[in-house]
């Protein structure tokens, strides 16, 4: 079949199952999509040397007629920062250039065990403390949309790869918008599910765990829930996964008719692209043409302080914690970002205790209050669209800001633990650049918040169009 690359992980999945596709001809389809385009992303840069293996045995499966996981057959790659039995995990850092674990992630193993091969691992900054994709072991991954603009971080070289059609699905992890503001910069879609609902056993690096979040990130939204139930539940060992049932995959066409609807293009307290406030203000009506009650709101409890300021103060700590003693002895490896970010003056302990009991506390009571009237929040996944590399300041419509502010949307439903997506929907105003729409809902509303995802996917502009390549 031509361009196999470009089908999603739901229809491959169904074409190996019916026999009108070998995992091997899938496989194939990937590895000259990536060795085409590879070279000029630089997103997908260590490979498994078994997946060929894989995909002749899964081949064997189906003909012989064997129980067939959801995703047998379909070839995927991994986010750096996931230990991968076997093939090197380096968290984007000349200290781990070598490591090669010897087990599996959670999230790596649920994967195999639903029938999904391992491709290779995708680029990430180092430690996945950057908001772009760059290090010293793999160098720069380039939006594939713009080679000139970033992908963001810590997700970037995951998104990078999606929207380049090298893989058909991958698993990220967010702590601060590093899921979801890839996927608004590449124009794909990235979830991160409520706190908890994803184990993060064998992730990387081990810090700032109380915020960190783990989900998939597709080319659509039948796949992200298809992927999400692949690798949701609780596994006996994350002391934060919750024990609560796995979704069943959500009916992605019922009606919307009683769904309660916020928005708020700027979020009130951050600058926010006029071309993004755009895209917003046209996803939200969508959701109105389809009967849902949509209410425009102000959101004066997130602007009682600079929760992004106050966030990376407790994130700081928490990382600190974690690598002093792995960078002892290693200083000169590496990269400046993360020097600087080290660099950084701890807050006290009793400013720590204050930030993260009252301010977060507080944080997570109003957006409790909040949802408790709304079922889904709908605004920005990031202030603009992507912006060219090297972290400069960014100029939204005239105002100066800070690079780091592209989470500023974000950042905060990490410190909540909200389910929040992100969702292609628009473009810039030059009609080059993809711009995503993020859904916020209560906890454990994932089903919902995918319903309302696939609903504004079916009115987006500009479904079919490619990154030019």
């Amino acid at each position: 079949m031509k361009d196999l690359f470009w089908k999603d992980t739901t229809e491959l999945a169904e074409l190996i199952r019916n026999k009108m596709v070998s995992p091997v001809e899938v496989l194939q389809a990937h590895l000259d999509r990536i060795a085409a385009v590879n070279p000029k992303v630089n997103s997908v840069l260590t490979f498994t040397e078994d997946a060929m293996d894989r995909a002749q045995a899964a081949e064997q499966a189906v003909m012989s007629g064997k129980k067939l996981g959801p995703l047998h057959g379909v070839p995927f790659t991994l986010k750096d920062t996931f230990d991968t039995a076997g093939v090197r995990t380096t968290v984007g850092s000349l200290i781990y250039k070598n490591n090669v674990p010897k087990t599996d992630s959670t999230v790596a193993a649920r994967l195999k065990r639903a029938g999904a091969i391992l491709v290779g691992k995708s680029n990430t900054p180092e430690f996945a403390m950057d908001a772009e994709s760059r290090n010293r072991v793999f160098g720069q991954t380039n939006n594939p949309w713009d080679l000139a603009r970033t992908p963001a971080g810590s997700s970037g070289g995951a998104a990078a790869a999606l929207a380049s059609g090298m893989t058909p699905f991958e698993v990220g992890s967010d702590v601060g918008g590093s899921i979801r503001v890839p996927a608004t910069f590449c124009g794909v879609v990235g979830f991160k599910p409520t706190h908890g609902r994803v184990p993060l056993t064998g992730h990387n690096p081990a810090a700032m765990l109380r915020y960190m979040h783990i989900g998939p990130m597709t080319r659509t939204v039948r796949d992200n829930a298809l992927i999400l139930k692949s690798i949701a539940g609780a596994d006996g060992h994350d002391p934060y996964a919750v024990p609560v049932p796995v979704p069943a995959l959500p009916d992605l066409d019922a009606p919307l008719s009683k769904l309660r609807i916020a928005f708020s293009p700027e979020d009130g307290y951050a600058p926010v692209a006029k071309e993004v406030q755009a895209v917003i203000t046209k996803a939200t009506a969508a959701l109105g043409e389809q009967g849902c009650a949509v209410e425009q709101v102000e959101l004066p409890w997130l602007r009682k302080r600079d929760y992004l300021q106050e966030g990376l103060k407790v994130m700081l700590m928490d990382t600190v914690r974690f690598a002093r003693p792995v960078i002892k002895g290693h200083e000169s490896e590496l990269c400046h970002n993360t020097k600087f970010i080290l660099e950084w003056d701890l807050p006290t302990f009793e400013q720590y205790l204050t930030i993260e009991f009252d301010y977060i506390g507080e944080l997570r009571r109003d957006a409790m209050a909040f949802f408790s009237k709304y079922d889904v929040l709908i605004g920005p996944s990031s202030t603009v669209a992507a912006p060219p590399h090297g972290g400069k300041p960014l100029n939204v419509d005239g105002k100066t800001t800070p690079f780091f502010h592209v989470s500023k949307n974000t950042s905060n439903w990490d410190m909540t633990g909200s389910p929040a997506l992100s969702v292609p929907f628009g473009w810039s105003r030059d009609g080059r650049l993809p711009i995503g729409v993020q859904l916020i809902g209560p906890h454990f509303t994932e089903s919902t918040i995918l319903r309302v995802g696939a609903a504004l996917e079916r009115a987006a502009e500009g479904r079919s169009r490619r990154p030019p390549l």
